[in-house]
């Protein structure tokens, strides 16, 4: 039954794009000088913003482009990828995202930077895919305003049509096409992609329960989208983007992945298959699976109420009995746990989650322990947050910072937990509570666009201070690996709506493309920004800060020297001082191998001393 499956989802793909909404006029970013001033109405700057967001994830697109790209630099690309299994796993889109482990530190005292611009990692997309459809759920009519509902149509589409291409059957699952090793070592155009790709896949003897479960809570968070099913009603409605067939067949390859992702042995992707813990390695499974249980049980629900039904005989409160069972014995509660919301982990959006569920009213959707229980969970965590008692804590002007994953991300860890908190304000249990959270999300997400010690909007394109280096292979117009930053010296496209990685603890931002903890773009990166820009469009009676940033502003404040970072070593101008951790790291490599050239030394002094030794106690005796 696998080979039906396999092509019933390739063959019926062609027939979805021709219901994919078309957008009634042709959105193109305005150069970034619009960015600034009140020549412009605040809601279409907020409209801009949302749609240059969108814009970035043409940019990243794999495959064959539409007649419609938007993106002119862009070309066809890596066109035979899944040939080597005999599948076509074209399209999608690249990842650009490197993580803050993998780096090297080379013996002559250099560092080499790892890439990673062109693979396709399933881990970070499904997880981008949750959160905008999400997103899109609570604060959707914010992209009709803007009139970029077609355009969330279509970047959503390019993303779970290649998903379902990677699960060709119940079983198997996709995880990674290209080999990080390989593209490390590459630094071009989108023409010159190192090939044949190599492919890593979970399978039924080799599973990986997270990557499975997390493709599962994609699915189903896009399948409520489509079905029209809101979560939260009494606030606002879902983009429009209704299409039930879609719905369902979303929904069938989310029920598939979720059994998939029960199987034994449970264990996380990265420790199944060699190769891909260089790029996004996982750190567990329980809190993938007890999201896709979740956004499972409304999706069911939601596909009971429409006219095309795929039910997998599981109802929607056996999912939540589920969830809510198993978010206890994994001690996930934020009692327990204090986790940061990203690509690695989706805790702190779990007790939000239930009680947007349990606020509903529907009685087949009843998460155990009724609204108030999941508003302690959630306010638990979230008043940890703000109060700094938890692992997050704010830099010296206001950023929200996680010691081990902000140091890759700033903005990342930051931009999260302000979508988390607009989600959940609404439902707090006190008005109190509502604002106390609504400003510190807006603190958040004001920092992002400007208003910081550096003047800098963090967005691509966005205001004549955006950064102008992001470290993207194919924005910049460079192909020499070896002159990442000169070659050229500013970037010949622009990287429109690309949210760059951010400042360091201190607050300070350098611009420089090979520095890629502070300049990376990476679809994740942008996935809560779509939210935040959505939610604007409906609430915000002010414009972006950055309108009030002028030309020049982050230059005269802008930083010299080099940072202290993964990238480059502390000490040099504009450095905190002292060693970094790559520095560190590799001192103490030396000084190991030291160690052991001088133990070893020792040990072959004794032995030859004590042969002589011997020797001459047989002279003595005759």
């Amino acid at each position: 039954m696998k080979a039906p499956t396999k092509y019933l989802t390739l063959l019926s793909l062609p027939l979805l794009v021709h219901s994919q909404l078309s957008p009634q006029t042709t959105y193109q970013p305005p150069d970034p000088s619009s960015g600034y001033g009140n020549s412009l109405s605040s809601e279409t700057q907020w409209g801009n913003l949302l749609g240059n967001l969108l814009w970035f994830y043409e940019a990243q697109r794999s495959g064959k482009l539409p007649a419609n790209n938007r993106v002119s630099w862009r070309n066809d690309s890596a066109l035979e990828d899944g040939k080597e299994d005999g599948l076509d796993l074209t399209g999608g889109y690249y990842d650009a995202g490197v993580p803050l482990a993998h780096w090297n530190y080379a013996w002559d005292g250099t560092f080499s930077l790892p890439q990673t611009d062109y693979i396709k990692a399933t881990y970070p997309l499904a997880y981008s895919l949750f959160s905008i459809c999400w997103g899109a759920n609570v604060h959707g009519q914010g992209y009709e305003r803007a009139g970029q509902t077609a355009y969330l149509d279509g970047m959503l589409r390019w993303g779970l049509d290649w998903l379902m291409k990677a699960h060709p059957d119940a079983n198997t699952l996709y995880v990674q096409v290209g080999d990080t090793a390989v593209d490390n070592d590459y630094w071009g155009g989108d023409q010159g992609i190192p090939s044949p790709r190599t492919l890593f896949k979970v399978t039924a003897q080799n599973p990986g329960a997270d990557a499975a479960a997390r493709a599962a809570a994609a699915f189903a968070s896009c399948s409520i989208l489509y079905n029209g099913f809101s979560l939260s009603p009494s606030t606002s409605s879902p983009a429009p983007l209704s299409n039930s067939t879609y719905a369902s067949q979303l929904l069938t390859h989310a029920t598939q992945l979720y059994s998939f992702s029960q199987q034994t042995p449970l264990q996380t992707y990265s420790d199944a298959i060699h190769g891909v813990d260089w790029a996004y390695p996982s750190s567990t499974y329980e809190d993938d699976q007890v999201l896709a249980a979740i956004l499972l049980a409304v999706a069911t629900e939601a596909a009971s109420n429409s006219t095309t039904s795929s039910s997998s005989g599981t109802s929607p409160q056996s999912y939540l009995d589920s969830a809510t069972s198993q978010y206890e014995s994994a001690h996930l509660q934020a009692s327990k746990q204090d986790s940061v919301m990203n690509w690695d982990s989706v805790t702190p959006a779990l007790p939000v989650l239930l009680t947007q569920i349990s606020n509903l009213g529907n009685s087949n959707l009843q998460p155990s322990g009724g609204t108030s229980h999941w508003q302690s969970e959630s306010e638990t965590y979230f008043d940890r947050v703000l109060d700094g008692s938890g692992r997050g804590q704010l830099t010296k002007n206001g950023l929200l910072w996680y010691d081990g994953d902000s140091d890759s991300a700033s903005l990342n860890p930051a931009a999260n937990a302000a979508h988390l908190l607009f989600m959940y304000a609404p439902m707090a249990t006190s008005q109190s509570k509502t604002s106390k959270y609504q400003d510190f999300a807006q603190g958040q997400w004001d920092y992002t666009l400007g208003k910081n010690p550096m003047s800098v909007p963090y967005i691509v394109g966005s205001n004549p201070n955006s950064p102008s280096n992001p470290h993207d292979a194919k924005s910049s117009g460079g192909s020499n690996i070896n002159a990442i930053d000169t070659d050229p010296e500013t970037s010949v496209h622009t990287l429109y709506g690309a949210v760059v990685g951010g400042p360091n603890k201190d607050d300070k931002y350098w611009n420089i493309r090979s520095d890629w903890p502070e300049t990376e773009v990476a679809i994740d990166y942008n996935a809560p920004f779509l939210s935040l820009a959505a939610y604007s469009v409906l609430s915000a009676s002010n414009p972006p800060y950055y309108t009030s940033l002028a030309p020049g502003a982050y230059d005269a404040v802008k930083p010299s020297g080099t940072p202290c970072d993964a990238v480059f070593p502390c000490g040099g101008k504009g450095g905190k001082g002292g060693l970094s951790h790559g520095a560190i790291i590799a001192i103490a490599v030396v000084v190991s191998v030291a160690g052991l050239f001088i133990f070893a030394l020792a040990l072959w002094w004794f032995c030859v001393a004590r042969k002589r030794r011997a020797g001459r106690r047989t002279e003595n005796r005759y």
